[in-house]
């Protein structure tokens, strides 16, 4: 166990105390207002009761201020002795610290120098904090502390309550919107028993139960569409995912994704829609379609600059590279360009990992604007729907904004001839060394052999969005609880 603090021996004395006089963490209070609406009250409203955390006391001889604070606000209370009483008073200033709970009841009042207050009749000790918070309550100064320790950070932290309150709202906002336009929300197993959805590294785990090895989940895709065979006209699903692949500023092995799906859509029809949806979100968090993103403006509000993939690589390759089959020829032509080096591509194995390797490095990473990026090449994507003039390529579209991923959204594979043979050719990038390719899921090919509809589904990280709305340039800073090393000095 660590050694306390001073402090922390002080606060513990003042507990032992407070437990004479009262029960130091009661059962409930009654608030009236929550402290962002007691602001907004006129003066002389009287009976205004409110509680939350005190961030900042200052204490005198018969007369001392306050501030309280929850997630949405905070408020000054100022404590008179003649109105609360000696005893209540010699309370307050001995035994409450700043990190402490208080409820409040009172009368609201402007002070001289403009500031809403509420003058306190009376108030309720709700809690004692036994840790002081950070010093001169300037926040955590190790960034580390600030993931592991988010409670602190959130007390102390203006923008990560800001951020956090963001998050929740992006939340009700996806089910209100999704809902208004016909969606129905459902749920799809974390464990599974195929790697399918996506291209990434698994987690595995085993079922003791069924003595069963199983995966965790890297994306929702084939349940949801699966609901879709069975009669579901539009679905979607906030998805808890989880790739075993590399940490970094944009990457968590644990994320949240967002699917949806609507039978009988292409992905035009995809794309209208999620123009809408963007445009909204940000209006209801942010109040503006345009927002700054590692110093620039990116502008949702108008219609998104479009970027043909497989055109606009041809033309950065000099040759036709959806023609080649055989990876080390791929590698051999672009080295022979003078692109990348052997050691840049010495990591990439299928035809599909080059391919996109090049693609981020060259496309992707220069795009600041929203940009509809589309016509993938088919080797991508084993899911999406083969184009009816070029079966090389597939229909789909990426939305990129400040060099970073937004959404991924296509036109469904619901052939399940090709889908079968999509799913064998990723089992020969396996071989060459892939290891991020899609197993064959035989409970998807079962619903596709039972018949399908035309279905668009569309797919994106809330992480990667709240970093974008927020302009952080962190994921872990838009994460409430992201997993950290154990830290073995707390």
């Amino acid at each position: 166990m660590r050694e306390l603090t001073e402090q922390e021996i002080v606060r513990r004395n003042k507990l032992e105390e407070i437990s004479k006089v009262c029960n130091p963490y009661p059962e409930r209070y009654e608030i009236t207002h929550r402290l962002h609406e007691a602001i907004l009250l006129p003066d002389e409203t009287k009976d205004v009761s409110v509680a939350g955390r005190i961030v900042f006391m200052r204490k005198m001889g018969k007369l001392s201020f306050l501030r309280i604070r929850d997630l949405e606000g905070s408020l000054q209370v100022s404590i008179k002795i003649d109105l609360v009483g000696e005893d209540k008073y010699a309370f307050f200033k001995s035994m409450i610290d700043v990190g402490d709970f208080i409820g409040v009841k009172g009368e609201m009042f402007t002070t001289q120098t403009g500031e809403k207050t509420l003058r306190a009749d009376d108030f309720t000790f709700l809690g004692k904090a036994l840790k002081p918070l950070p010093e001169k309550f300037h926040g955590l100064t190790d960034i580390e502390d600030k993931y592991r320790e988010r409670y602190v950070d959130l007390i102390s932290n203006e923008e990560s309550r800001k951020i956090f309150l963001g998050r929740s709202k992006l939340y009700s906002f996806i089910h209100r919107y999704l809902g208004e336009h016909e969606f129905l929300q459902v749920e799809t197993p974390i464990m599974q028993s195929a790697v399918t959805g996506a291209s990434a590294r698994p987690f595995y785990t085993h079922h003791n139960a069924l003595d069963i090895d199983l995966n965790l989940r890297i994306a929702p895709e084939t349940y949801l569409k699966q609901c879709i065979s069975g009669g579901f006209h539009r679905v979607y699903e906030v998805a808890k995912c989880f790739r075993n692949e590399g940490m970094d500023t944009e990457h968590l092995q644990e994320f949240t994704q967002v699917e949806w799906y609507a039978s009988y859509w292409n992905f035009e029809d995809n794309l209208k829609f999620y123009q809408e949806f963007i445009k909204n979100l940000l209006m209801e968090l942010v109040g503006t379609t345009t927002i700054t993103y590692k110093d620039n403006t990116l502008d949702f509000g108008k219609d998104f600059k479009r970027i043909n993939y497989v055109e606009e690589l041809t033309k950065i390759l000099g040759f036709d590279f959806l023609s080649i089959t055989d990876p080390m020829e791929l590698k051999d032509k672009i080295i022979e360009k003078g692109l990348f080096t052997k050691n840049d591509l010495e990591d990439y194995h299928s035809l599909s990992q080059i391919i996109d390797f090049v693609y981020k490095r060259t496309i992707r990473e220069g795009i600041i604007e929203p940009t509809v990026i589309y016509n993938y090449p088919a080797v991508l994507i084993p899911l999406a729907r083969r184009n009816d003039k070029d079966k090389r390529i597939i229909d789909v579209f990426q939305v990129v904004a400040g060099g970073t991923e937004l959404c991924k959204a296509y036109s469904e594979l619901v052939d399940p001839i090709t889908q079968r043979q999509t799913f064998e050719d990723q089992l020969i990038a396996k071989a060459q060394g892939d290891d991020e390719t899609m197993e064959i899921d035989e409970g998807f090919m079962g619903a596709m052999e039972q018949g399908m509809p035309p279905i668009s589904g569309l797919g994106f990280g809330i992480d990667r969005l709240l970093m974008l709305i927020y302009n952080t340039q962190n994921i872990r800073d838009v994460v409430l609880f992201p997993l950290m090393r154990q830290n073995d000095n707390k």
